[in-house]
């Protein structure tokens, strides 16, 4: 069996109520400034926590307009203003963008080095300030990921930066903080956490270490997210949603994605179509691209969505393709990127931008050609 290694948190709590326990750990850490980034419609359900770090001494400046595709621009701005107002630590609480420029604010808010010399794996020197995460959607898993993503103006395109010094010193997955997630929120942010754990199990690094998140984060959220979606203050189906997508994010560092997300971030990069919405149009397109190469890989991903296995491994796994696209239209997806306001004109530069994205292109199960991403674009018309 080939190594790998499990970079995580040094702490992650789970369960409904649980940003509490963030207010309570955080006063025994002796931190005195605390910069917390996040998003206006989480501000109500942050009054208390704050008010009781406020009463406890604690000196907070919330910066809370974190755009949808952060851009570098916009981390910078940023991270300049937590440098003014000497952060000693950071918390993140909202979605993935929120999160990932938490990540960042950390790691550079004492640094002489610069965000855009650190696109790629392994490139942050040191590690930065004590860093916690709140996912407020299911989601990114950014909480328990090296990973945070930024859009870089100078060519269009989403640029992953990975260092283990990204990691929270500590995550908080609170299931009550996505109750009142929009259902089109909810629909595409559970798209791509199972996009996370299906991209995981598929990829030609995978791993039985990481295997085991990756089906039962299937499981959670293909058996729940319809559920979720159609009501949004059901208990069950969010505490699953939450779980499934925090065994996504635990598939990220060691195996990470592959073309799902390499063909994503075009749209993305140029047209601004959320992250998670970009991921779930091209879900079940890539899925059917690459099944031929792993047959029984997807045969596995179909059985996990409680499909019914075929003859063969090739029939199940076809079975489970199929159950995607019908998943995805039952919450809302898309089927077209006209749908998006994406012209077919753009198809060719967007299957240029994606061969770019080698740093998950390598894990795809099957290798994919310019002509092959055009292909898969094409097909989305």
């Amino acid at each position: 069996m080939k190594a790998i290694t499990l970079l995580q948190p040094q702490k992650i709590v789970f369960g409904t109520g649980c940003i509490q326990t963030l207010v309570e750990d955080y006063q025994k850490l002796g931190f005195k400034r605390l910069f917390v980034l996040t998003a206006p419609p989480i501000l109500p359900l942050l009054e208390e926590p704050l008010a009781e770090l406020k009463g406890a001494g604690i000196s907070i400046e919330v910066f809370d307009q974190i755009m949808a595709e952060p851009t570098v621009n916009d981390f910078e701005k940023i991270l300049e203003i937590a440098r003014r107002f000497q952060a000693d630590s950071v918390v993140g609480i909202g979605g993935g963008s929120v999160l990932d420029v938490a990540k960042l604010v950390a790691a550079f808010v004492h640094s002489s080095q610069l965000a855009t010399d650190c696109f790629g794996t392994g490139f942050i020197k040191a590690k930065g300030l004590w860093m916690a995460c709140l996912p407020t959607t299911a989601g990114t898993g950014s909480e328990v990921s090296p990973n945070a993503i930024l859009l870089d103006e100078r060519d269009h395109l989403k640029k992953g930066i990975v260092s283990p010094y990204l990691l929270a010193d500590a995550a908080y997955v609170d299931p009550k903080l996505t109750w009142t997630v929009p259902a089109k929120v909810t629909a595409d942010t559970g798209m791509d956490a199972l996009t996370h754990c299906i991209e995981a199990y598929t990829n030609k690094f995978a791993h039985p270490a990481v295997d085991i998140y990756a089906l039962q984060g299937i499981r959670l959220i293909s058996a729940n997210l319809e559920r979720a979606v159609k009501d949004g203050k059901d208990v069950e189906a969010r505490e699953a949603l939450a779980l499934g997508s925090l065994y996504g994010g635990l598939c990220l560092g060691p195996v990470n994605t592959a073309a799902v997300h390499a063909l994503s971030y075009p749209l993305g990069g140029e047209f601004h179509i959320p992250h998670g919405l970009s991921n779930a149009i091209l879900l079940p397109s890539v899925m059917k691209f690459n099944a031929e190469a792993c047959p029984q890989r997807y045969a596995d991903v179909a059985i996990a969505c409680g499909v019914t296995a075929g003859s063969s491994a090739e029939e199940t796994a076809q079975r489970g393709v199929d159950f995607i696209y019908q998943l995805a239209e039952a919450v809302g997806i898309p089927k077209k990127l006209t749908d998006l306001g994406v012209p077919q004109t753009a198809v060719d530069g967007m299957a240029k931008a994606a061969m770019e994205v080698q740093r998950l292109l390598k894990n795809n199960p099957r290798v994919v050609t310019e002509q092959d991403a055009r292909e898969i674009y094409n097909s989305l018309y």
